[in-house]
């Protein structure tokens, strides 16, 4: 079983930072694309950002230039570096991990932690 277990999220005036991280655990062989997603109430969930094992990144548009997603391997750790934070940032953010384990694929998802930006 994969877990994968988020934490940083909180209340941040706008303008302000946060950083989420997300370790995953569990009978892991490989771990390739690890993502963030986040959901607004009375939207679709959206992508954020995702690394590749490689290191490429995809970040949405709505976030260019503001966030950063970087990788521990060494860790299973996910982070996502939030600057700039503006009131539409408001949402559940989830981490997304997808790989091997011995004999299977695996498509995890987090709890999801709450972001919330005040103006």
């Amino acid at each position: 079983q994969v877990q994968l277990v988020e934490s940083g999220g909180g209340l941040v005036q706008a303008g302000g930072s946060l950083r989420l991280s997300c370790a995953i655990s569990g009978s892991i062989f490989r771990i390739n694309d690890m993502g963030w997603y986040r959901q607004a109430p009375g939207k679709q969930r959206e992508l954020v950002a995702a690394i590749s094992s490689g290191g490429s990144t995809n970040y949405g548009d709505s976030v260019k230039g503001r966030f950063t997603i970087s990788r521990d391997n060494a860790k299973n750790t996910v982070y996502l570096q939030m600057n700039s934070l503006k009131p539409e940032d408001t949402a559940v953010y989830y981490c997304n991990a997808q790989g091997s384990r011995w004999l299977s694929s695996f498509n995890s998802w987090g709890q999801g932690t709450q972001v919330t930006v005040s103006s």
